[in-house]
Parts: C-alpha cells; sequence; structure tokens
C-alpha cells in the first residue's frame, strides 16, 4: 500500500557529503494526512531533510517539519488552526537490521527494503508524533473544579470509611 505522502529517494542520490532536500505535501495529500491522523484538517506540510550515510547502507537523516493544522480543542470543541515545528532525526535502515535498542534517547529507525527510503513517510510520522495529543485552542483554560460538591443522600455513608 503507498503511503499518503510518498517521496521515494535512491540512496544512490546521497554522496559522501549527504544530500538536502525538501518535500512538500500536496493539497490532496494533506487532505489524505488529516484523515490518517484524525484531525479536521492539514493545511500545509513541509519537511526539510539533510541525509548523511552512514555505511553503505544506513543514512541519518536530520530534519525539519513544519506544517499548518487544524485540530479540535478539547475543552471547547472547537476547531483551530496550529503551527507545528518539530526537529528531528531518525536513521533509515535496511529492513531486518533494526536494533533491539530501547533507549528512549536513541535514533528512532525507520527499516526500508531495497535501494529506497520513503522520505514521505518519515515525515508523515513525524507530523503523527509532533501532534498535541490534547489540543486546546490558545488562550483557553480547564474550567474550574467546584471544591464544595453539592451534598449527595449518600454522603454520611463514604464517612464511615
Amino acid at each position: 500500500m503507498i503511503p499518503e505522502l510518498h517521496r521515494p529517494l535512491s540512496l544512490d542520490r546521497i554522496g559522501p557529503h549527504g544530500l538536502d532536500t525538501t518535500i512538500d505535501a500536496t493539497a490532496a495529500e494533506c487532505a489524505a494526512l488529516a484523515e490518517r491522523m484524525q484531525i479536521p484538517a492539514v493545511l500545509a506540510l513541509s519537511c526539510t531533510f539533510h541525509l548523511i550515510r552512514e555505511g553503505k547502507d544506513k543514512i541519518l537523516a536530520r530534519g525539519v517539519l513544519r506544517a499548518t493544522v487544524t485540530q479540535t480543542c478539547v475543552i471547547t470543541l472547537d476547531d483551530f488552526d496550529s503551527p507545528v515545528e518539530e526537529v528531528f532525526q531518525v536513521r533509515f535502515v535496511p529492513s531486518g537490521e533494526e536494533t533491539d535498542d530501547i533507549d528512549p534517547e536513541s535514533d528512532d529507525e525507520i527499516p526500508f527494503e531495497g535501494n529506497f527510503i520513503d522520505l514521505g513517510e518519515a515525515a508523515s510520522e513525524q507530523l503523527g508524533l509532533a501532534l498535541d495529543p490534547y489540543p486546546r485552542m490558545p488562550g483557553v483554560e480547564m474550567p474550574e473544579i467546584d471544591e464544595d460538591p453539592e451534598p449527595h443522600p449518600f454522603g454520611a455513608l463514604r464517612k464511615l470509611n
């Protein structure tokens, strides 16, 4: 299955001094990404990569993701636009050569097959990681919780514990 944002890049294009490249999502790709991310809209997405070879077939990718998305505020349930900017570093490794390292400080590894890496899918994954799981509209605060709730008919029973 081809991902929503598909930008295959041949490893042969990455020379000894690396490669700088930028991908931009089309309107149709943004709409498909919004559906995948289960948010109202992805209005724009651009991702720059600096790719460096590490040996014959491992690639270190440093990148900056910039996007504008529409999310739904978890407090007001209103939609609002918000910018997303994420600086990241990942490694592309041949499928089956991923490490078993579970250190959260180590670089994420993205497996690939053949002689191509997919920069679009890498950017999509970074967007998913960068989205706030509990988005709030700017300036919106959680409502105050009443410290003294109304008396409950069984409140006296609670005091017996």
